[in-house]
């Protein structure tokens, strides 16, 4: 594991790795020349310093790729996930006789905006109480007039990795696209997009311990999609994405990937093993707590708990000086709007008010979980205590 990012003495225990990542010191070390000395621009191409920016960039998109087990050429560069999403689905050009969209019940608000405001029907597809897409359901819902089918591969709220493999296979079967928001997936699983089928998947720097502001967008080459673009004005990224790209963000990108594909595998092992260290201090010292989703398959830093008998927006604002968490997703968050994923799997306004996510990352030790746990068995205990309501 690399050293850890230089924090302050009493800094909160981070678990909130599923809303972003700590950059990696050594993406911010890929980054810094781009900010200074390597300052060209990568759609200048007679000049020295655009070429030097141009091959940094090209090396960045191979680095993506090779993540998700695509060629560089077939990335696309944008500001963010909710971006690469809405060009996935916003982009897409009209097909005769395809007038739907289908989407899980839980996906990103990205994915669901926009298949809103696509102008085709949208069709959802319903998820287990355990929180995994039914294929039986899916079977039935996409068929000859669907246009696309969007699933994201491991969900951003309790973790659960999604059977990708089978959907693509049902999309396939009836004609259809497949879209992967992989935004959470990559960070915590392989990923093939050949290999599971997809034609298109999103992926997202801040997620992998890269910087924010830059996402990508993978289109299979072949063949082509006709993707049409949101932008227009440049001819920059074959015009399907104009405006200048930023060399530096993508440089980090591109490290950040690169870190994640050497190392991911290995360290995913040891965020298993401290997420159920969290679970059974908790579970251990409490009544009333239980996992929202399946255990398995799920992303090994995550850990989705309701817990009875407290208020967890208030418990997390208490706790802020030592652990930081969430109660769900950060967009919904945003929003005030009760978490879509808990909603989609059953639980009732009462149950979604008790729940929180906490997620595990790169740099979290044995320490950080026991320090955390302590904070929030104190915490809730002293909450549930009847003196607590006086």
């Amino acid at each position: 594991m690399p050293a850890e990012p230089e924090a302050g003495t009493g800094q909160p225990v981070f678990l909130d790795h599923q809303a972003t990542t700590p950059l990696d010191p050594r993406v911010l070390d890929a980054m810094l020349p781009f900010f200074k000395d390597r300052f060209g621009n990568p759609h200048s191409t007679t000049n020295r310093p655009g070429l030097a920016a141009r091959a940094a960039l090209t090396a960045a998109r191979a680095e993506i790729g090779t993540l998700i087990g695509v060629a560089g050429e077939t990335i696309l560069l944008t500001s963010g996930g909710t971006e690469a999403n809405n060009q996935a689905i916003l982009g897409l050009p009209a097909a005769a006789g395809r007038d739907r969209l289908a989407i899980s019940a839980f996906e990103h608000p990205s994915v669901s905006e926009a298949a809103r405001r696509s102008g085709l029907t949208v069709d959802i597809l319903p998820v287990t109480a355990d929180g995994f897409v039914n294929l039986e359901a899916a079977a039935r819902l996409i068929g000859p007039r669907t246009r696309l089918v969007s699933v994201m591969a491991a969900n951003n709220e309790i973790g659960t990795i999604q059977p990708l493999a089978g959907i693509a296979a049902l999309a396939r079967s009836a004609g259809a696209l497949m879209h992967s928001d992989a935004s959470q997936a990559v960070a915590g699983m392989a990923l093939d997009a050949p290999a599971l089928g997809l034609d298109l998947v999103t992926l997202c720097a801040h997620k992998i311990y890269g910087p924010a502001g830059i996402g990508a967008l993978y289109i299979r080459p072949a063949p082509p999609l006709g993707l049409q673009p949101l932008l227009h004005g440049g001819s920059q990224q074959g015009a399907l994405r104009p405006g200048t790209v930023p060399v530096a963000l993508a440089a980090g990108f591109g490290e950040a990937a690169r870190l994640m594909r050497l190392e991911g595998p290995g360290e995913w092992p040891r965020l298993a093993a401290l997420r159920d260290r969290l679970l059974t201090r908790l579970s251990g010292a409490l009544e009333g707590v239980s996992v929202n989703g399946g255990v398995a398959p799920r992303l090994p830093g995550n850990l989705n708990l309701t817990i009875a008998g407290i208020d967890a927006e208030i418990l997390l604002l208490e706790l802020m000086d030592t652990v930081s968490a969430s109660t769900g997703s950060a967009c919904a968050d945003a929003a005030g709007k009760p978490s879509p994923s808990l909603k989609a799997i059953g639980l009732d306004a009462a149950r979604i008010s008790v729940s929180l996510r906490l997620g595990i990352g790169r740099f979290t030790r044995e320490a950080d979980i026991d320090r955390a746990a302590d904070a929030l068995i104190g915490a809730i205990k002293k909450q549930r205590s009847p003196l607590a309501t006086l």
